[in-house]
């Protein structure tokens, strides 16, 4: 299906900041250019920035315009529930080193249906709380077939664009199914130290699996949250 017009130049501009035409911190074109550039409305070229800025790809900047963002935005994807935590909405991250293949846990080779001593793509980011403290460690495991269909899940830089219409763009594959697991266990050494916890304590782990559109799986992402901070509300009729 054809893109609108507004829907073209938000992802026009997507391509061209992941391919480092502007820079975090970096002013867009004015809507007045960009109006011009696409012989549209400024009225399209708002929406266009408000797609943007819905994604934690831009920020509106009194006396400036929107500028890209320094610190990328953690969103669910599709129709995920966003509901897991005390905080609402997208969560700015930080990527904890460099993304890096090794075996992945017995529960996500599993869950991405992966042979033993299997090696996947691993990528760990650690979500923030509105102060910068910690909120959660993320975890995200990419098969075999996705990272190497998708080398710029191997880079440190961020994906502006984001990692699911990333991997669409090179696949085709796009998730319509998640599966999410909640259980409880005491937090690792490391992910104590990526939450500057003195040490373990008790923490709600969600294993996440997206499926594409023919059930086989795109990525598994093991989110460990402590237990003061993790709080789950299901409204429902009765």
């Amino acid at each position: 299906m054809a893109l609108l017009k507004y829907e073209e130049i938000a992802e026009n501009l997507r391509a061209r900041i992941a391919a480092g035409e502007f820079a975090p911190g970096e002013t867009l074109p004015s809507g007045r250019d960009l109006a011009e550039q696409w012989s549209v409305s400024r009225a399209t070229t708002v929406k266009a920035m408000d797609v943007l800025r819905a994604d934690g790809v831009v920020e509106a900047r009194q006396g400036t315009g929107f500028i890209v963002t320094e610190t990328p935005v953690a969103r669910p994807a599709g129709g995920r529930k966003a509901g897991s935590a005390r905080v609402a909405g997208g969560m700015p991250y930080l990527r904890v080193g460099e993304p890096d293949w090794a075996v992945p846990p017995a529960r996500v080779a599993e869950a991405l249906r992966i042979g033993g001593g299997v090696e996947a793509l691993r990528r760990v980011r650690v979500l923030q709380l509105p102060d910068g403290s910690p909120h959660s460690v993320v975890t995200a495991w990419f098969p075999p077939e996705i990272a190497e269909a998708s080398p710029r899940l191997a880079q440190n830089a961020p994906i502006a664009e984001g990692t699911t219409r990333y991997v669409r763009r090179q696949t085709g594959r796009f998730p319509v199914e998640g599966i999410d697991i909640t259980t409880v266990r005491q937090t690792t050494t490391a992910e104590a130290g990526h939450l500057a916890l003195t040490e373990p304590v008790a923490a709600a782990v969600v294993l996440h699996t997206a499926h594409d559109q023919d059930g086989r799986p795109l990525v598994c992402e093991e989110g460990v949250t402590p237990g003061s901070l993790y709080e789950q509300v299901d409204t429902y009729p009765m």
